[in-house]
């Protein structure tokens, strides 16, 4: 199953315009600064409103400007991890993913479940003030992932984390990404992440997929500097 789009929308000054298919797996999104990245995750949760295009996920059609189709937020089901976690300060762990899964109406069974899989259950009846970066990012995935969304959207996942978070957290991502095996776009600037959250690479600049394709096609034919720098900075990091 892949999360297809072809979108296009002015947020701001910015003019986006966007093709872009996931291939079934992890799609990772690069760019400089301003290119457009979250805003672009944005229209793809219907957060913000697309203009024309259209966007499915499997067989199912979340946004059509021909045929006028546009399922709300809500009704899209899509996982969103945000840089900073947006979690509730005031709920415990437990009562973060429950408030979750109560807004999507799924069976309240899966906060167990999502507790148990992302070994939080130790952590349950904390609260976000208490726990440490590593450990919010983990409750952060948790959350999305337990109310059984059919693609996922991670912005800047590892940004906020140290170093010495940093490695453990991206290796647990990773591998959580592999074997969940759904639609996935992970927005990132650090090529070291970039290099180990996904074979297939979208670069995003002034609001237009600059070049897309595997690593190794990138590094073969840059298409533009950008796409050179970030491919070379990925390399020597290998």
């Amino acid at each position: 199953m892949s999360l297809v789009a072809r979108l296009g929308a002015r947020v701001g000054e910015l003019a986006i315009d966007v093709d872009l298919n996931t291939a079934g797996g992890t799609l990772v999104l690069v760019g400089p600064n301003g290119a457009g990245k979250t805003s672009l995750l944005s229209l793809l949760l219907g957060a913000l409103p697309a203009e024309r295009g259209r966007l499915s996920i499997g067989d199912t059609l979340l946004f059509d400007s021909e045929q006028g189709v546009d399922l709300p937020v809500e009704r899209r089901r899509i996982g969103y991890v945000p840089q900073d976690h947006a979690l509730f300060p005031q709920l415990t762990v437990r009562d973060n993913l429950a408030f979750a899964v109560q807004s999507a109406s799924a069976p309240m069974h899966r906060v167990d479940g999502a507790l148990r899989d992302f070994g939080l259950e130790a952590l349950a009846h904390r609260r976000p003030r208490s726990l440490s970066g590593g450990e919010k990012q983990r409750v952060a995935l948790a959350r999305a992932l337990s109310v059984e969304p059919r693609a996922l959207l991670l912005d800047e996942p590892l940004a906020a984390l140290d170093v010495s978070a940093r490695a453990e957290v991206r290796a647990f991502l990773a591998q959580t990404l592999r074997d969940r095996g759904l639609p996935s776009i992970v927005v990132t600037h650090d090529p070291t992440d970039a290099l180990a959250l996904g074979q297939r690479v979208i670069v995003l600049e002034a609001g237009r997929v600059s070049q897309q394709g595997t690593w190794d096609e990138l590094a073969a034919a840059p298409a533009t500097r950008f796409v050179e720098q970030f491919v070379a900075a990925a390399s020597g990091r290998v």
